[in-house]
């Protein structure tokens, strides 16, 4: 329990996974959480938003322990995935494990029921205050005030608080109003891709018509189509393609023909009518990477990206919105929150210690999982269905069995450790050295043995 001289007045903007988190872990430390999400009640309304599932693993894992709800989700709602299950075009299928040797797997859960179970458990601590229908629209971040649009009543609130917390996702307000600081800077980058998510009706008597416990990819090259389990049996696919691809299937009889052509596995478990349905029953849907830093200077304290003074903060998709292909997004951004429940731990809730820390060690990591995220495309979409892929795998499996403390794939310590994701990076890097001078010595070793045949 914190020092009660320490207590925060918290207002987190934004009501999705991460600000319901924030608010689960701070009120356990029994400050003041008040959430302003400017969307109803997700619980009691009929919303449909960004619906891709979501990939849970260690680093999210680990925060909903922290709060007392990762068996709720793991083994009563989650759908664990043991590997890839490779689709190719020919219907050949190729399994893709994860964890060979410790079988850790990933997890399929539902973003909607996952954020209804964290707002449920956010209310019941009296110190936490959810308001719906609120709207940011000026901050003075400087100073902690705000200013609120009720979009139910038009009313105005105006409100302050010791933090003010941006959970507000990847088109952040509270980003925004950073934005227009002296020298702050904000990369944001649209990929020239986009998704279409469909649905994988179950089989008969309630069956699933693919395996369970795999994430299913069909890897076409520039474009792919994936699908996760549901608990209801169904899949949600999402099919990821260049935006000239999506256009081009403007009409049931193009798409039906691209499907026939590139997934004739997949047609038949949507079934035709279900695949139009779905496809045109939006626009597909964007992608977008974001990066954000302060331009540095000797003379000021405000040269990092996350924080301004002593009382804002921006987290999670707010800070560093990653497209969805290495899967954590989520996990990201709540141990985004474990870490900043680390700090508040370690300097007893001082906001003018605590802020600088978190993006002092925050910015490259989260650079980092942005970059990777990006690579894991090319490797989804294309690198997996190639033979050298295969047999690097095999190879880091095979090193990871024998030096399990020496040699821990890329894809193992981003999805089941806590590693940074920076230092995830170098230890790859790392392993290509290795794997390079190893290759290189061998071929001098055997080119040497050869000149020695042929010279005797």
């Amino acid at each position: 329990m914190e020092d009660k001289s320490k207590r925060l007045d918290i207002a987190v903007v934004g009501g999705g996974l991460v600000g319901a988190l924030i608010a689960c872990l701070f009120a356990k430390r029994d400050h003041k959480i008040r959430i302003y999400e400017y969307r109803p009640d997700i619980r009691v309304a009929d919303l449909r938003g960004q619906s891709i599932d979501l990939s849970l693993s260690h680093r999210g894992r680990a925060a909903l322990r922290e709060v007392g709800l990762e068996d709720l989700i793991i083994n009563h709602h989650a759908m664990p995935m043991r590997g890839r299950m490779i689709h190719m075009k020919s219907g050949t299928l190729s399994e893709m494990i994860y964890d060979r040797v410790h079988k850790n797997c990933i997890y399929s859960v539902n973003r909607m029921y996952l954020n209804k179970i964290l707002l449920d458990a956010a209310e019941k601590s009296p110190n936490v205050q959810l308001n719906f229908n609120e709207k940011l629209i000026e901050a003075d971040l400087e100073n902690g005030k705000m200013k609120f649009l009720n979009t139910n009543t038009q009313e105005i609130l105006e409100t302050e608080a010791d933090l003010i917390i941006g959970a507000d996702g990847a088109f952040s307000t509270v980003r925004k109003i950073m934005s227009k600081r002296p020298r702050y800077d904000c990369g944001q980058t649209y990929i020239d891709h986009g998704y279409v998510e469909l649905f994988v009706p179950p089989a008969d008597e309630n069956k699933f018509v693919m395996s369970s416990n795999h994430l299913h990819v069909w890897p076409r090259g520039e474009f792919m189509m994936i699908a996760l389990p549901n608990s209801d049996k169904s899949f949600t696919g999402n099919l990821f393609a260049p935006f000239k691809t999506l256009d081009s299937l403007n009409t049931p009889e193009r798409l039906l023909k691209f499907y026939r052509e590139q997934f004739p596995d997949v047609l038949p478990l949507i079934g035709e009518k279900k695949l139009v349905d779905d496809f045109f029953e939006t626009e597909p849907k964007t992608l977008i990477s974001i990066k954000t830093f302060f331009s540095k200077s000797t003379h000021t304290l405000q040269c990092k990206p996350y924080h301004v003074g002593n009382t804002a903060l921006i987290i999670g998709d707010a800070a560093h919105a990653m497209v969805p292909f290495y899967a954590q997004g989520m996990n990201a951004g709540f141990e985004d929150v474990l870490l900043l429940d680390e700090l508040m731990q370690r300097y007893n809730s001082d906001l003018s210690k605590v802020l600088p820390k978190f993006s002092d060690i925050r910015c490259d990591d989260a650079h980092a999982i942005c970059d990777l995220a990006m690579y894991n495309y090319l490797e989804m979409r294309d690198l997996v269905a190639r033979k050298s892929f295969m047999l690097r795998k095999s190879l880091d499996t095979m090193l990871y069995r024998f030096f399990p403390n020496k040699w821990m794939p890329l894809y193992d310590t981003v999805h089941f450790s806590r590693m940074g994701f920076r230092m995830c990076m170098k230890n790859r890097a790392w392993q290509d050295k290795i794997i390079r001078r190893t290759i290189w010595s061998a071929g001098m070793m055997l080119l040497a043995i050869f000149l020695g045949l042929m010279i005797h």
